[in-house]
């Protein structure tokens, strides 16, 4: 092996035990690894269990680098996580775009994944609106609309509206969304974050089909959701 490959590898291994954090990260780390020493000076086999929530809280906070692909016209996840929706839906009338329904993909993140969002295609945010509500469990389809959420308007360089809406789910308390009505985003660049699990729903635009199925694993800022430029029908998927 040579020496750059050594290299590429010890990064490769570095990146994945000690990951870069979201800036919300040390803090919380921090909070949970003091609360293990107390279990610990306590009992030990309590401090056991903290010193796992702390790692637990260490990854739960991680915020790795992704590969976007840059292809015009991708739209790709903006969660870790899996598929768990695929239909048509009324976008938040919050949003204003409409009454009509739209093709709606529901990625839902446990609280095992990485909560770093990322904006599934570049565009303008024409819109951005915070809605107070329920707690209730992300993985309910009624989530979308009796849940805790912010949600943004994405118009694309050819006139397109895309929807992607942050939830809170059943022990998540916070939606962290950094862009604001007016800013430009490309694709796959970080947005947000939701703790402690919760779900993202993409609204996509008329004419645009999904080309993920339901039960598929989702990476945020990788995964293609679907393309624009292709005329290619709605995938049908099966477990093997």
């Amino acid at each position: 092996m040579s020496t750059s490959e050594m290299k590429s590898a010890e990064i490769g291994w570095r990146d994945y035990l000690l990951p870069p954090l979201h800036p919300e990260g040390p803090g919380f780390v921090a909070i949970f690894a003091l609360g293990a020493l107390i279990l610990w000076w306590i009992w030990t086999p309590l401090g056991l269990v903290g010193l796992a929530l702390t790692i637990w809280c260490f990854f739960f906070f991680r915020d790795p680098d992704r590969v976007t692909p840059t292809r015009p016209g991708l739209v790709v996840s903006p969660a870790d996580g899996t598929v768990q929706l695929i239909g048509p839906a009324v976008p938040p009338l919050e949003l204003g775009i409409g009454t009509e329904p739209m093709l709606r993909v529901s990625v839902f993140m446990s609280v095992f994944d990485c909560h770093v969002n990322r904006a599934p295609i570049a565009g303008a945010v024409i819109k951005d609106e915070y809605t107070p509500g329920k707690f209730l469990n992300a993985t309910l389809d009624k989530a979308s609309e009796d849940n805790e959420r912010q949600a943004l308007v994405i118009r694309t360089a050819d006139g397109r509206d895309f929807a992607v809406v942050q939830i809170a789910g059943l022990v998540a308390r916070r939606i962290r969304c950094d862009v604001r009505e007016g800013q430009h985003v490309l694709t796959g660049q970080r947005f947000g974050m939701i703790r402690f699990g919760s779900r993202l729903d993409v609204y996509l635009p008329k004419g645009v089909a999904p080309l993920v199925v339901v039960g598929q694993k989702a990476v945020a800022g990788e995964t293609v959701l679907a393309d624009m430029n292709s005329d290619e029908t709605m995938r049908e998927g099966e477990v093997r």
